[in-house]
């Protein structure tokens, strides 16, 4: 890894100050000196910067982002809305998102550097847990379906108006539990394992309800907490040490499927051969 890359990689300094830093001297690399920012670095190698010594987070990065109402989860908008890349600081432009939030909807949205973490988290099943806003009451047959599931023919209500997704298969929500029931509005906190296309405004669109708050507050084990809006921090040592548990564990179970593959077409041909033999 370039070392440059290497210094904004695991540290809170951009690509350019890093650069920076490099040229003006304060850098080193096994206690030498070394003002070439595509200085190559090896396993092993150890920087130091200003004196201090950088350690590795691994191999790719992870940020929380506080996403505010209005703005879009996309590198760029034909009509000129405001983007989730206006507001983030230049060294996270290149941050791929893990999954979206509409542009109407707010709160926690995981953003990373590398494209297998990316996803591998938007296509796993971690909780994402969500605070609710409706117009009206929850009622008996909107609790049957959050427990229950639903499928939709016509899932169009609640969607975007340009979206091409007609129908909609719900899977039951992992968990939900309603904070306030009045015919004004009503409260909850949802919790759901997928993250389809206005999901959850299809969903209450279904039974007539408006959403008019929608906001994310969790991701698997990460939680946004007191992060305020418009911020980003970086995932903490533990979230990072579970984040590795985890793709470990997707990449031990891949590997599993996999082999059973093989076997079943090991045996699927071998039963091939054998009637062959059967009808020579």
């Amino acid at each position: 890894m370039r070392l440059n890359k290497y210094i904004s990689h695991n540290t809170t300094y951009s690509r350019r100050e890093a650069d920076r830093l490099i040229q003006e001297g304060h850098v080193k690399v096994n206690r030498k000196v070394v003002t070439e920012p595509f200085y190559d670095v090896q396993d092993g190698d150890k920087v130091f910067l200003k004196g201090k010594l950088v350690k590795p987070k691994g191999e790719y990065t992870v940020i929380v982002y506080n996403k505010p109402k209005g703005e879009l989860v996309t590198k760029k908008d034909d009509r000129g809305r405001r983007t989730i890349y206006d507001s983030l600081p230049a060294k996270f432009k290149h941050f791929i998102p893990v999954g979206r939030l509409d542009f109407a909807s707010e709160g926690l949205l995981l953003l990373t550097d590398s494209p297998k973490v990316a996803q591998v988290l938007m296509e796993g099943d971690l909780p994402r847990v969500y605070n609710v806003k409706i117009k009206g009451e929850v009622t008996p047959q909107m609790e049957q379906a959050m427990r229950e599931g639903l499928e939709l023919a016509d899932a169009t209500a609640g969607g975007h108006e340009k979206s091409k997704i007609e129908s909609m298969r719900f899977a039951p929500f992992f968990a939900y539990r309603i904070d306030k029931n009045a015919p004004t509005y009503s409260r909850l906190k949802v919790a759901l394992r997928e993250g389809k296309n206005r999901e959850i405004r299809r969903f209450f669109a279904h039974f007539g309800k408006d959403v008019v708050d929608l906001k994310r507050v969790e991701y698997g084990w990460v939680k946004l907490n007191a992060l305020p809006t418009g911020k980003t921090r970086y995932l903490t040592k533990d979230e990072y040490k579970k984040l590795k548990a985890y793709l470990k564990e997707v990449d031990a179970n891949h590997t599993t499927q996999n082999q059973s593959q093989i076997g079943d077409d090991r045996d699927n041909s071998n039963s091939a051969g054998d009637g062959d033999k059967k009808r020579s």
